[in-house]
C-alpha cells in the first residue's frame, strides 16, 4: 500500500509540475493571451471588466506573481503550499495500513476460534466507528453518520472478502 501511494503521489506531483512548467512557457512566450485569460476568469467571478483588467494588468507585470496567480486561478494549485510529498504519503499509508492490520489480529495473540473471530470483528467495528466519527471534526458532519458509514463500508469489504474467499473455498483453519 506504501509503495501504491509513494508512486501516487509521486505522479500526481509530476503531473502539476509540468502543469505550472507549462503555463510558465506560455506566460513567457503568449503574456497578452495569458493577460486576456487572467481577465476573463476574473470576470467570471464578478469582477466588472475594468477592475479585472488593471488587476490583470497588475498581476502579469512581475513574472513570480504572474506564475502563482496563473497556477491559483487557472490551474486550481497552491505552488506555495506545496505539492504533497510521495515519502510523506507512503510513510503515512504504511503506518495506517499496518495498524489497521495488526489490530484485528491482537485477539488470536490470546484466544482462537470462534472466540477470537466474534473479538476481533467487535474490534474492528469499534475501530472503524471511531475513525470515521473522528473524521467528523474535520468534515463538519455528523459524528454518527460519519461514524456508521465507516463502519458500513468496512463491514461491507470484510463481508465481500469473507465471501471471495468462501467462493474460491479457502479455509481460514478455525
Amino acid at each position: 500500500m506504501a509503495a501504491g501511494e509513494y508512486i501516487s503521489m509521486r505522479v500526481q506531483r509530476e503531473v502539476f509540475e509540468r502543469l505550472i512548467h507549462l503555463e510558465a512557457h506560455e506566460l513567457g512566450s503568449e503574456p497578452e493571451a495569458e493577460r486576456r485569460e487572467l481577465v476573463e476568469i476574473y470576470v467570471r467571478k464578478g469582477i466588472s471588466r475594468d477592475l479585472a483588467e488593471r488587476l490583470a494588468e497588475e498581476l502579469m507585470r512581475d513574472p513570480d506573481v504572474a506564475l502563482d496567480t496563473h497556477a491559483r486561478e487557472e490551474l486550481g494549485l497552491d505552488p506555495q503550499e506545496g505539492l504533497g510529498s510521495p515519502w510523506a504519503a507512503a510513510g503515512s499509508s504504511f503506518a495506517t495500513f499496518s495498524l489497521g492490520a495488526f489490530l484485528p489480529l491482537i485477539p488470536f495473540v490470546f484466544s482462537s476460534g470462534t472466540p477470537a473471530v466474534v473479538v476481533s470483528a467487535a474490534l474492528s467495528l469499534v475501530a472503524l466507528f471511531s475513525i470515521g466519527a473522528g473524521m467528523s471534526i474535520l468534515t463538519g458532519r455528523s459524528f454518527y453518520i460519519s461514524g456508521l458509514r465507516m463502519m458500513l463500508i468496512g463491514a461491507a469489504a470484510a463481508a465481500i472478502t469473507f465471501a471471495v474467499g468462501t467462493i474460491l473455498n479457502v479455509s481460514t483453519g478455525i
